[in-house]
């Protein structure tokens, strides 16, 4: 792309980044990542918080974020909640609907639609997933950096007490914002977990002695102590190493995909000082570099390290309103746009995804809408093949796997239609119960006279029937002596 080309020219010319309250920058003549020293060790950054209009807008969108995480584990539909991932007992719930190993279709294209909706996201707008919704930016920007600037105090302050000797003030406010990421970690801990095996389990293990459920503080201490070494140190490493959507956007955007951009032709070429006839817009304050929590200069042009976060825009129109220039020198575009022409919506990769999306859904729909009660499955038990009783009849034994898919418990017999003089005997009593939502597993003999089975095999139809009057019809091979 050409707005490529030019950024990676305007890249290769940066020399150096000069020093200010947050700290040095300098770069290497060769590029390297935001987040890396010239030898290769970690650069630990200070991201300055700018509270602008789009700081607020994401505020809103994560606490309301925030509320439904909380939440899906606990409200409940349909007697379950809302999403409720057992996989224990192998089912997935999603808003009342119940998913079974038996359902491998409609996970399937679930999943596919989860895919494409994903890269139809993108080609609209970019990542904003990435700075507005993924709970790394939601919990560090909102839960996590808050807490460490009530600590420690702004970004300037807190460096130079990094790079100082160690006294019992720095002790104390470390330690005080570390047992606050532990209580946050805690509950986020929870909170994830209840997804995966529901609250009202959570806090009867919590109650009970954790020698009677080892395996559950087990769990809890290494979530825990992996969302703590997340958030309190491993940090935008997450999304600039980590993370694989970084790596995609190179394929999944294209000149048409929403991007925070910065104006080259209003603000170059940069400088300081009140006399401007010669130089654009930017004052070359490094305000958005200071601000950006991986630490780019979006100057550069588009990045793989880009969150979309918006806070370069905020930083950017502040500025621009103190010098008296008019906001949006960085902001929401496009590569098109920047060149001057008009974004598209419609375009082939666009629409193509979009259609694509709705034959999953249809398929989906129809799928789901047409999946019967309950799932019945034959086959032959473990062990001998036939069995020929003292009085020469031939008995097969077979077991009979029931799901029970609707929200009500049901019972169901098995009777054999062919062939003709079949007799059929449960182990255990009949009808045989199945409660909502649960599986049965039931051995079954199927009793033939000797004659009937020719050449050692013999078609059978069994009947399985429900107590509401659904039946289901199949058929399974019995087998017999062949010199009958």
């Amino acid at each position: 792309m050409e707005v490529q080309d030019r950024n990676d020219q305007r890249r290769s010319k940066r020399q150096f980044i000069p020093a200010g309250d947050v700290g040095v920058m300098d770069a290497p003549p060769e590029d390297i990542m935001a987040t890396l020293n010239a030898d290769g060790s970690r650069k630990w950054l200070y991201p300055e918080l700018n509270k602008g209009r789009w700081y607020y807008y994401r505020l809103i969108v994560a606490w309301v974020l925030v509320a439904i995480f909380v939440a899906l584990p606990i409200v409940k539909i349909n007697g379950k909640p809302a999403i409720f991932l057992d996989v224990l007992h192998r089912e997935f719930t999603f808003f009342g609907m119940t998913f079974y190993p038996t359902d491998t279709l409609l996970l399937m294209l679930l999943m596919i639609g989860v895919l494409v909706s994903v890269v139809l996201f993108t080609a609209l707008l970019g990542r904003v997933w990435c700075g507005w919704a993924c709970p790394q930016t939601v919990y560090l920007e909102f839960f996590y950096r808050p807490v460490e600037r009530l600590f420690e105090g702004k970004e300037h302050v807190r460096k130079r007490r990094d790079e100082g000797p160690w006294t019992f003030d720095k002790v104390w406010r470390k330690t005080g914002k570390h047992a606050v990421y532990l209580i946050f970690s805690l509950a986020l801990a929870h909170t994830f977990v209840a997804y995966f095996a529901g609250w009202s389990n959570l806090l009867t293990w919590m109650q009970g002695s954790p020698t009677d459920h080892w395996g559950y503080f087990v769990m809890m201490a290494g979530t825990t102590g992996l969302i703590l070494f997340d958030f309190g140190f491993f940090r935008e490493q997450m999304c600039t190493i980590a993370c694989p959507y970084a790596r995609f956007q190179s394929v999944l955007l294209d000149p048409d995909s929403l991007i925070v951009s910065y104006d080259e032709e209003r603000g170059e070429p940069r400088g300081k000082g009140k006399e401007r006839s010669d130089l654009g817009d930017c004052v070359d304050c490094y305000a958005c570099v200071r601000t950006c929590p991986t630490g780019i200069d979006i100057r550069d042009g588009l990045q793989m390290e880009c969150l979309h976060c918006t806070q370069c825009i905020d930083a950017c129109d502040d500025i621009m309103e103190k010098v008296g220039f008019e906001p949006g020198l960085i902001r929401y575009s496009s590569e098109r746009e920047d060149e001057g022409k008009t974004r598209r919506f419609f375009r082939p990769r666009t629409v193509i995804y979009s259609l694509l999306l709705v034959v999953i859904a249809s398929i989906f729909a129809i799928a789901f809408t047409t999946r019967g009660s309950y799932d019945v499955n034959v086959a032959r038990a473990s062990g001998d093949p036939f069995v020929v009783l003292p009085n020469e009849e031939v008995a097969n034994r077979l077991r009979f796997r029931v799901r029970n898919q609707s929200p009500k418990s049901t019972t169901y017999t098995v009777e054999a239609i062919e062939p003709a003089g079949a007799t059929v005997k449960i182990l255990g009593r009949t009808p045989i119960s199945v409660p909502e939502g649960e599986m049965k597993r039931t051995e079954v003999w199927i009793i033939t006279q000797p004659d009937v089975i020719q050449g050692g095999t013999q078609t059978a139809t069994l009947k399985v029937e429900f107590e509401n009057g659904t039946t289901k019809e199949m058929k399974f091979p019995l087998l017999g002596p062949s010199s009958n």
